[in-house]
């Protein structure tokens, strides 16, 4: 009541200095900044918003690599775990994880968070089966003769959802990252990273 007072008052008298303006602004952002960290909590926000820059910076980089170096590679997404990680196709046409970099290797997504990814506009389940018998398209292709039985599953595990192709083409995805807090008086917040065809990913932020 006091600063609606105030500026009664100062508009009676001829209007705001630059100064009083500047003064309302910042109080205006105060009141803002207060009223996210009350909804979304700061460093919850900043800590996500990190990890998902951290994820956009290497994907972009995965695909230079595979320019660069001519070599098929790919994201791999556990949706159940929380975790990524990018690999490669080797000489026998089977996905390797990539030993090259630990920047490349699987990496543990924080606490309340959850994946979605979407593939020609729908949502990729685990369960979702597009490689039967290993075969998912002519140029890469992935042969069962010669795999012995107790490696079946983690060849299996490695087939990644998203391609990085050494002509520089990507699958195109989304992959929304959101956040589900565990405290009520919280609200959820997402950020989408968006391929279409090559990179460099968009990243979409919350709407706050």
């Amino acid at each position: 009541m006091n600063l609606l007072t105030d500026i009664r008052k100062a508009s009676k008298q001829g209007g705001f200095t630059l100064l009083e303006v500047m003064l309302v602004l910042a109080l205006i952002g105060l009141i803002l900044a207060s009223v996210r960290f009350a909804v979304f909590g700061d460093d919850k926000y900043s800590d996500i918003e990190k990890e998902v820059n951290k994820l956009q910076v290497l994907f972009n980089m995965a695909s230079d690599y595979a320019v660069i170096n001519q070599r098929e590679m790919g994201l791999r997404l556990d949706l159940d775990k929380q975790t990524y990680e990018f690999v490669m196709l080797d000489e026998n046409q089977n996905w390797q994880a990539l030993q090259e970099s630990k920047h490349f290797q699987q990496t543990q997504l924080s606490e309340g968070i959850e994946l979605e990814l979407l593939l020609d506009g729908f949502a990729w389940l685990e369960e979702d089966s597009f490689f039967d018998n290993r075969i998912f398209d002519e140029q890469l292709s992935v042969s069962s003769d010669g795999v012995e039985i107790g490696d079946e599953e983690e060849k299996e595990r490695l087939v990644p959802q998203v391609f990085i192709l050494s002509s520089g083409e990507i699958t195109p995805f989304e992959l929304i990252v959101r956040y589900q807090p565990q405290n009520f008086d919280e609200e959820s917040f997402e950020f989408v990273l968006r391929g279409e065809d090559t990179v460099p990913l968009t990243k979409l932020e919350p709407n706050l």
